[in-house]
């Protein structure tokens, strides 16, 4: 039998100690929300399971100012988990910076700005990361600044480039993947930049979308795995159906969108500005801005069609508390994400999150609230955005 001396056991433990304390930390998952509040803005910080869904943790003061409202589909939180580092950032439309703050210790390790002319306007600040890099849409200025990411959660502004849809719209919806960088604009155009190098450089395929024409404007859009698609969720400006549209991006750039919703397939909830793919890609869900609901979809990832799933009741509390819902996140990071959160924007009363669960069986679909639901945010009275730690892999 092998001996130990008392000092090598007193080691031991504590390695066994630290190894155990690390797994801890490295399973801990958090919900994050941009209170975009104007008087100070702060961001809440959620712990997410356990019998209460999600138990607040903390709340940082982001040494800015927000907005209160804006478009629902701009992104104002960003999430990292790499070799890079374990970040959250946070936009500060009203004050036209951004906050990062560290996932270990939940603190925030500084504000940054990009150029003297960028703003957020009265519409907010789009967040989002590219491994090395973070991108900003600012809807005052119409540009879109590059950061790159260093270590600590640090950001280096490294430049802007000029971005306005065909008709003037400000930037809505904005993914980065890969190579390339998705936009919607707020008048109803789509744009693609190539990002291999950093900074943005246009790939000269600006359009209006095939739904344009029958008043379908996308506003939020997601970009699959692989790179082979861009997914909206459009504004129905006539109809209102859930409504979004697909663009094959495999070359690079994109191309004439594909129309999925507007005779009513995906079901007659209200408005489709927010979307967001499942870990796996099997849903795309949708949230029902003017309706107070939730559409989980199918996805074909070979295809890239989009096919009725199923449709949440009223989420409580709608037109009695909150007046919208907003912002999709996962709190999984395989299969359909597990547990749903979507932001209800309160318009000048306490914010709250709303949470799903999804049951899948063959090719239906149910979609419910949890039995928590909602989570009131008492430090918002216009949340729009929800962010998940760690995030979705792609």
């Amino acid at each position: 039998m092998t001996r130990f001396s008392k000092p090598t056991i007193v080691a031991m433990a504590l390695i066994a100690l630290c190894a155990v304390s690390l797994v801890a930390t490295a399973q801990t998952r958090y919900v994050v929300t941009n209170d975009d509040q104007s008087s100070g803005n702060t961001a809440t910080i959620y712990k997410a399971g356990g019998p209460a869904g999600l138990t607040q943790v903390k709340v940082v003061s982001t040494g800015g100012t927000g907005l209160g409202g804006g478009y629902f589909a701009t992104g104002r939180v960003g999430v990292q988990h790499d070799g890079a580092g374990q970040c959250f950032y946070i936009s500060n439309a009203g004050s036209s910076n951004i906050t990062s703050i560290s996932a270990a210790t939940l603190n925030s390790v500084g504000t940054f700005s990009g150029s003297s002319g960028d703003s957020g306007g009265t519409l907010g600040i789009g967040l989002s990361l590219n491994g090395r890099y973070l991108y900003a849409a600012f809807t005052g200025s119409f540009t879109i600044a590059t950061f790159g990411i260093q270590p600590g959660c640090q950001l280096r502004f490294l430049g802007d480039v000029s971005a306005a849809g065909l008709s003037g719209g400000a930037p809505d919806g904005m993914v980065a993947h890969g190579s390339i960088l998705v936009v919607a604009y707020g008048d109803g155009s789509i744009q693609s930049f190539n990002i291999s190098s950093g900074m943005p450089v246009s790939n000269n395929d600006e359009q209006n979308s095939t739904g344009f024409a029958a008043g379908n404007w996308p506003g939020g859009v997601d970009i699959t795995k692989d790179g082979k698609y861009a997914v909206f969720g459009d504004i129905p400006t006539v109809n209102g159906f859930t409504t979004v549209e697909v663009s094959n991006i495999s070359s690079g750039k994109l191309t004439a969108t594909t129309v999925y919703g507007s005779d009513g397939s995906l079901g007659s909830a209200t408005n489709s500005n927010n979307v967001l793919l499942s870990p796996d890609e099997s849903v795309l869900y949708i949230s029902n801005n003017s309706s107070g609901q939730v559409t989980a979809a199918f996805f074909n990832t070979s295809t890239g069609a989009v096919t009725n799933g199923c449709v949440s009741p009223t989420l409580r509390k709608y037109f009695g508390t909150w007046f919208y819902t907003s912002g999709l996140t996962n709190g999984g990071t395989s299969g359909t994400g597990g547990n749903l959160y979507v932001a209800e924007w309160g318009g000048g009363l306490s914010s709250s999150i709303g949470v799903l669960g999804l049951t899948v069986s063959g090719s239906s679909c149910t979609l419910r609230e949890t039995g928590y639901s909602p989570i009131t945010d008492a430090n918002s009275i216009g949340l729009l955005t929800v962010g998940a730690y760690p995030p979705r892999p792609f």
